[in-house]
């Protein structure tokens, strides 16, 4: 049974890269849980908060595209230690401006866009360098390990970053996240990719168009990215707003916004094991669908929860429902293309612009909708 479930760590290069990025993505949710708080503790203001979570996204949304084809014809490891140094750098950067009192709240919008330039080009890269480390029988299976990472991820993320800022201060959550990117720095330099990249003379915008022109192709395929999109446009946003109940509706302090957190990414977690379990799920559309309607049930009854305990459980089959249908629908567009090698490459570079990318950018959409209410 274990040896099904993580058949994928049976490649040497994959476990050193998800070990690696694990070690980053836990930085990332240390920094995370410290910058949201603090952005609300400055501001009082949700709007705020959402912008810092928007234009940490901006670029992505508008860049991803671009860095799917540039993933496919350069250098993927390259391009990630690139965005790996960036991130770094920013970390570093909030931490010395939080150690001196100099921090102003412009900064730490201006870095949030800077990182999300960075990642516009390293998520691509990473999600077109998976593919290379394992064997196409195990693509799916490593793609649902890798999902398990970010939300073990998401789990102790938020215990760390807890811990360190009640202990320390924010400085060393800022600085334990830049630390953190040595790791998959590291694991970077000691794999050995064997895809190189053919050289192409294809304009970079008539690339994008094919791979759109593929999916808008494929029956069911165009369907499927509109509905991933929309899941992680309207499905993600409430672990973006998190300060905002904890502080008025809770009137709690960071220790109840870590509980919220890992109870999240334990429900993800769950998600991620029960369809990384499964082999041959039949009517997987139709599973994804209820699991959705689920998702939106669970999302409206936290929205309307006054009891602690009782938000906890909501958030935590929030969790387990959003990774379900998201592994579950991936499932279903790398089952419809994994024997074509160049169709998997156009909808991984199409795909790149949605997923977790759009988790905070969703944030601007929400705080509009609660003026509205």
């Amino acid at each position: 049974m274990l040896n099904r479930i993580f058949r994928a760590f049976r490649y040497r290069d994959f476990r050193l890269m998800w070990l690696g990025a694990c070690v980053s993505t836990i930085g990332t949710f240390v920094q995370q849980f410290a910058q949201s708080w603090l952005v609300y503790d400055l501001t009082k203001d949700p709007f705020y908060l959402g912008l810092d979570l928007f234009l940490g996204q901006l670029p992505i949304m508008l860049f991803s595209l671009f860095g799917g084809v540039f993933a496919d014809r350069k250098d993927r490891r390259k391009m990630l230690l690139v965005s790996q140094y960036i991130q770094m750098t920013c970390a570093f950067l909030l931490a010395i401006l939080f150690f001196t009192h100099t921090i102003r709240i412009w900064h730490i919008l201006t870095l949030s866009f800077v990182v999300g330039l960075g990642q516009s080009f390293g998520g691509p890269a990473y999600s077109a360098l998976l593919p290379a480390l394992v064997g196409p029988e195990d693509l799916s299976n490593a793609i649902a390990m890798n999902s398990i990472q970010f939300n073990l991820a998401r789990i102790l993320g938020p215990t760390i970053g807890g811990l360190a800022y009640t202990a320390f201060g924010a400085t060393w959550c800022f600085a334990l996240n830049g630390l953190s990117f040595v790791a998959v720095i590291v694991s970077l330099f000691m794999i050995q990719v064997k895809h190189v990249p053919p050289k192409s003379h294809e304009p970079i915008l008539h690339s994008m168009r094919e791979g759109i022109r593929f999916i808008r192709k494929r029956e069911g395929m165009e369907s499927l990215v509109v509905l991933a999109f929309c899941t992680t446009l309207f499905g993600f946003s409430l672990t973006g707003f998190l300060p905002v109940f904890v502080q008025n509706i809770f009137h709690k302090g960071p220790e109840t916004y870590t509980l919220l957190l890992v109870f999240s990414g334990a429900g993800s977690v769950c998600g991620g094991l029960i369809v990384a379990a499964m082999e041959k799920l039949k009517q997987q559309g139709r599973v994804a669908l209820l699991i959705l309607i689920v998702l939106g049930t669970v999302t409206a009854a936290f929205a309307l929860s006054r009891w602690l305990p009782l938000s906890c459980i909501l958030i935590f089959v929030g969790g387990a429902a959003i990774m379900a249908s998201a592994s579950l629908m991936l499932s279903l567009v790398q089952g419809d293309v994994l024997n074509k090698k160049t169709a998997l490459d156009r909808v991984m570079q199409t795909n790149s612009f949605d997923g977790r990318q759009l988790i905070k950018a969703s944030a601007m959409a929400t705080r509009r909708l609660q003026r509205m209410m």
